[in-house]
This record gives structure tokens, sequence and C-alpha cells, in this order.
């Protein structure tokens, strides 16, 4: 277990580069803020140069890869981080330098157990990216097929797990202060952050997820999840299908290729709502990086390191919860944050549709390009702390993709409006879960389930009672007064019990002599 000294000093040094690049201020004059941590802030900060503006994702992006990582979580989190930050903390690009072909090939053939020409006919030294915990190189199989090869960097996930135990450490420390910061539960974001990070540092996870997410999109048109290459995937290299595409951040070159534009945003709206609510299995990293669009107008995603998943009975008040903003429900909207126990019950339901109500009734009907899914997440953040609502790590990754989703379609078409496109999908498929014929099958289901576990009911039933054996019941015993062993009587029996001892001792004694 590394010392306290250890984390001190690694924080001491992490924040010593946040306070240069004015990353602190915020954490200095927050009122909320535990003093202990405000001392620590003041002395990471002594005699640092602070600019007047912070710069908070130069800060993450000049610590280190896992830093990073950290950033981008926090820019889902307005309520723990403040708007201007976390706006900032979107800007976070997750590049770094390459790593040296020489030790990518021998990271590879050390992967394989066998050199790199037995694997791949052709394999591009110069990577087409380079990241905090991969990088991609373009490679042609002994086969003939073009691949992507995603090869994990050395030594990256020794460094991922020294750090994180540091922000364990320090969250651990922060929340047992208590207060706001306990509320807001930062342990429980290291800990999804941790665990994110460990399904990207697997790439067999990624490329499970990769697999999964394209049966699950099957049926969705316009939708594709590039093949797996099982054969040369292992923990440390993932191969991919190559793909032939413009990047969907790229807006002039769509045009130039005749794409239609709102019809892209439109379906990549409706992707993501099939992933979220229909599947509750989804690409949590849908940035525009990882977008591309293929001659025939299709979508496909890449990097599948981040998957959110969400129970059915989160996704239907999530989705009852959606279209109830959409038509103006307030008021079932705020009986499906108590139902699902997001709300304390000792706060009315009314005077939370009413808070409800202020954030949502501005937005209604209006483009994107006046209004945000983003303002309205920080409009609910802002009444959390006012009905005692702690953060949902559950709901932190749906959250950030949707961030995510809205700035690509708006990038897209700045005139969507996402309430529009998405209103119809959430309103079938809630009608499809919901409705008389839904509710009878799901009735069917249980009971079938129920009658499936009476057998197994029954056996354990006869155990605790089993049947009367062969040997006749015993004859009735008489009622006999028991002395009660308390009061007086205990000093009674301790003094019989001494004497006959007593008297036991000293015939023993007689008889020898």
């Amino acid at each position: 277990m590394t010392a306290h000294i250890t984390h001190i000093w690694r924080l001491l040094k992490w924040g010593r580069t946040l306070a240069r690049h004015g990353a602190l201020r915020g954490i200095e004059r927050d009122s909320m803020t535990p003093a202990p941590v405000r001392r620590l802030v003041r002395l990471a900060r002594f005699g640092a140069r602070v600019p007047k503006q912070p710069r908070y994702a130069d800060a993450f992006q000049s610590i280190g890869p896992a830093a990073i990582k950290l950033g981008q979580t926090l820019a889902t989190r307005p309520d723990l981080v403040g708007d201007v930050a976390a706006l900032d903390l979107l800007r976070l690009q997750d590049a770094l330098p390459p790593v040296p072909f020489a030790t990518i090939r021998t990271e590879i053939e050390a992967s394989f157990g066998k050199p790199l020409e037995a694997i791949y006919a052709r394999f591009d030294e110069v990577p087409v990216g380079a990241a905090s915990i991969a990088q991609v190189h373009r490679a042609l199989t002994t086969d003939g097929r073009d691949v992507a090869v995603k090869v994990i960097r050395p030594g990256v996930t020794e460094q991922f797990n020294r750090d994180i135990a540091t922000y364990e450490w320090a969250a651990a420390h922060v929340e047992q202060l208590g207060g706001e910061i306990a509320r807001l539960r930062p342990r429980m974001v290291i800990a999804n952050m941790k665990r994110w990070t460990a399904r990207e540092l697997d790439l067999r996870r990624e490329a499970a997820s990769a697999s999964e997410l394209a049966e699950a999109m099957v049926a969705e048109p316009g939708y594709r999840v590039p093949a797996i290459d099982w054969d040369r995937t292992t923990g440390k290299v993932m191969t991919m299908a190559w793909i032939d595409g413009i990047k969907i951040s790229d807006r002039d070159a769509l045009i130039a290729a005749g794409h239609d534009l709102p019809a892209i945003a439109a379906r990549l709206v409706n992707a993501f709502l099939r992933q979220a609510i229909a599947e509750g299995f989804f690409h949590a990293d849908m940035h525009q990086g990882n977008l591309f669009v293929c001659p025939d107008g299709d979508i496909v995603a890449i990097d599948f390191g981040i998957m959110g998943r969400i129970d059915r009975r989160a996704r239907m008040w999530l989705a009852e919860i959606l279209y109830g903003l959409i038509t103006g429900n307030y008021k079932r909207v705020a009986e499906i944050h108590f139902e699902a126990q997001y709300v304390p019950a000792h706060h009315n339901v009314a005077e939370f549709a009413t808070a409800l109500r202020a954030v949502g009734e501005p937005m209604r009907g209006k483009p994107v390009r006046e209004l945000s899914v983003g303002g309205m997440l920080d409009g609910l953040f802002a009444i959390t702390r006012d009905f005692d609502m702690q953060t949902q790590p559950h709901l932190l990754l749906l959250q950030k993709t949707m961030v995510m989703v809205e700035g690509v379609a708006t990038a897209l078409d700045p005139d969507i409006n996402l309430w529009e496109t998405s209103g119809p999908y959430v309103k079938n498929w809630l009608r499809d879960e919901l409705g008389p014929e839904a509710k009878a099958a799901d009735t069917l289901i249980e009971n079938w389930r129920t009658l499936q576990r009476l057998p197994a009911l029954v056996r354990r039933i006869e155990d605790a009672f089993p049947e009367k054996g062969g040997a006749p019941p015993p004859p009735p015993l008489s009622e006999v007064k028991l002395i009660r062993v308390g009061g007086g009587w205990r000093y009674a029996l301790v003094a019989v019990f001494a004497a006959a001892a007593g008297v036991g001792a000293t015939l023993l004694l007689s008889s020898s002599l």
C-alpha cells in the first residue's frame, strides 16, 4: 500500500501544475470548499504565477494521461467543478506524441508470440492516431484485409493504477469531511473512472463491447460498427476492419461529398436513443473524432473503450422523464424522481415539479442554437442541492454522452431541435413498453417465472418441515416448575455449588489419606 506521504507529495506536485494554470482559483474561493482542502490549495499555489483566465484543460493535459481521463470525467460534473471549468474541460483532447515504432513492434510480437510479418502483410509505421492509453496503425492482414490495429502503450497500465490510487486516497479523505462535498460523492466519481479505465486498458473487453453493440444495432439503419478480427486481438492489441469515411467533424468535406447533414444529425440522435433507451448499452465516447460518415451515408463509430449500461427499470424512468420534459408534464417528471428515490421522500412533489418547470419551460420549442441539453442538465444540477439529491453514478456516462451527441448534432445542423427529433422515438418506445400489450406480456412473464420457482419453494418447505418418521410420537412430559436464575437465587445457587465442591474436595482428600 502506498504511503500517505507519497499521496500527499503527488497531490502537491499536481496541485502546483494546476495552480500555474489558474485551475485552483475556483476551489480556493468556493465557500463550500472544506478548510483543510483550502489550506492544501494555498500551499500548492504559494509562489506560483497565476494567470487571470484559468486554463483547466491545459492544466490536466500537462499533468499526464490519467489526469486527462480525470478531466474528461469532471467535464460531466458541473455541479462538482462549476459551469466554467466543466465547459473548458470539454475541449480536452486525448492526444499525445506517439510511441516509437520499434517499441510498438516489440509489444505486438510479445503479445502474439510471433514475428509481426507472420500476422500482418503490411504495417504502417506512422500511427493514424495516438492517445493517452493506445495508438492506432493501419495494416494489411496476411489474407489481404485492410485493418486498423490498436496497441496499448507500454507501461501505461502501471502509471494509471498508480495515479488512480492517489485519486482514491484524496477522494476518501475529502468525502469524510462531510457537508456538501459528501453529497457529491467524489469517491464514486473516481470509482466510476477506475472502472471505465480498466475496460480501456484491456482491449479484449473493448473488442467484446464493439461486438455486443454491433449485434444490438443490426436493426438500426444507417449506423455501423467495424467488425473485430478476433484472431488478431489480445489484451494489448486489437484488430478491426478499416473504415474509409469522412470524419463527422469535417462539415465542409461532408457537404462537398453531397451528404444530407440534417439527416445525418437526426440519425445520430436516434441511434443514441436506441442504444441508451431501447438497448440499455450505449457508446459513451461519441465525440467527433470517433464518428465517421461512409460514402453511402452510414455513420460508423470507433473506440469502444468507454461504454455505458442502464437497467430496464432505470431506462423506463429516464424515458418517462425525457418525454415528460418534451411534453411539459412536469408533475409526472417529479413523481418519477420520487419513485426512483432520486429525491428524498420528505420533500414536496409539487415543489419539485415547479422547480423542474423553471428549467424545462424556457427550452421548449427552441432550436439547439438558442438552448441546449447541456444547459438543461446544468439547470437540473442547480436544483439538486435544494432537494438533497445525491449524485447518481449510473447516470454520469449518460449525461456525458448526451452533451457529446448534442455538440455533434449541432455542428451538423445548427437548427436541429433535439426535443422534436427525439420525441417520436421516445413516444413510440414508451407506447411499446408501457402499453396494454406490454403490461400483459410482462405479467405473463412474471407469473411464468413465479410458477417456475414453485418446485424449489416446495422443496425448501419440506426441508424445513420434514414428514414424521416411523417411531411413535413421544409421551407427554409432566410440567416441572423451574427455578428462575436471577436476583437472590443467583447467589444462592453459587453458594450451594461452592459448598458441594468443598464437601467433594474434603471427601476426596480424606479417602486418599
